[in-house]
């Protein structure tokens, strides 16, 4: 009898590890749970930043704006960055190439080779991340790039073109099942950028997602063209993500998860981990590890 109530126990424990991750080997969040941390409202702490830079929320980001909305609820952990010592996004979403390049050139840029790949950061993140990966290294571990130099900078045109890998195939996809005409994906194709990722997530809300094995949002597979982490030179993609120990490691050295499902992701937020939630973020736990993100209330 005890081996029989041992044998179920075991077979829903991994019943329910393999319903948490998808057909990417992304991780799904449904009954995870999350930290009960004392913590603030993100948009609160958003507000304080955004003051300590000279910025008001208006000319940052349109909250009537639904893409918006949406980059501050999946990518606005990189806001509440260490402002003093990092130079962080003045908008939320950059409107063209132009506006991006100026941002870069106001940065302070550090270079690396590892490997085989010459990675660009904002100096403080560069600095934080060669010390992770010697403390790795030390233990017997690695901490190394995944996709190259792309794991680290980009710029617009980047974002541009994986938005288009994930964006014209899901269209033929759902053409091809008959979700969408051949008209629609005409029409669909010609919007303009903005226009293109409105009707995206409205199309989401019916379920024909766009992401690369159309079972989830799009925004969890690539960022929105001029949303990306990436364009601030404070994201890092690692080939070591699923090691617990390399989590903890850049954890110390102030990179943490903080986009959900886009597991490879590290963000630098130039802070100890103990003063996430004073900041506005809140830690959810999986089978996979945890991510920090905004605490939207």
């Amino acid at each position: 009898m005890f081996k029989t109530i041992k044998a179920f126990i075991l077979i829903f424990c991994f019943g329910a590890f393999l319903q948490s991750v998808n057909a990417d080997g992304n991780l799904k969040f449904t009954d995870y749970n999350e930290s009960k941390t004392s913590s603030v409202v993100f948009r609160s702490s958003l507000e304080m930043s955004l003051a300590r830079r000279g910025l008001k929320s208006a000319d940052f980001c349109d909250e009537n704006d639904a893409v918006s909305r949406r980059v501050l609820k999946d990518y606005g952990a990189i806001f509440l960055a260490d402002d003093k010592n990092l130079l962080l996004p003045p908008v939320c979403i950059f409107a063209s190439e132009v506006s991006v390049t100026d941002f870069q050139k106001q940065m302070r840029i550090a270079r690396a080779r590892i490997g085989d790949a010459e990675i660009e950061l904002q100096s403080e993140a560069m600095n934080a991340l060669l010390a992770a990966r010697r403390e790795a290294i030390t233990a017997g571990l690695n901490i190394t790039p995944r996709d190259g130099a792309e794991a680290a900078r980009r710029d617009y045109s980047d974002t541009l073109r994986l938005w288009n890998s994930r964006f014209f195939p899901a269209l033929e996809h759902w053409r091809r099942l008959g979700k969408l005409t051949r008209s629609d994906a005409e029409r669909l194709s010609s919007l303009s950028t903005q226009a293109q990722i409105e009707a995206v997530l409205e199309l989401e809300e019916r379920g024909v997602f766009f992401s690369k094995d159309f079972s989830k949002s799009i925004l969890y597979s690539v960022a929105a063209p001029g949303a990306s982490q990436h364009l601030s030179l404070l994201a890092f993609d690692a080939n070591e993500y699923e090691h617990e120990k390399v989590r903890r490691i850049l954890a110390r050295h102030g990179w943490f998860r903080t986009v959900k499902n886009d597991s490879p992701h590290f963000t630098f937020l130039g802070v100890r981990e103990k003063d996430l939630p004073a900041r506005g973020l809140r830690k959810l736990e999986s089978f996979g590890g945890e991510f920090w993100i905004p605490n939207m209330q």
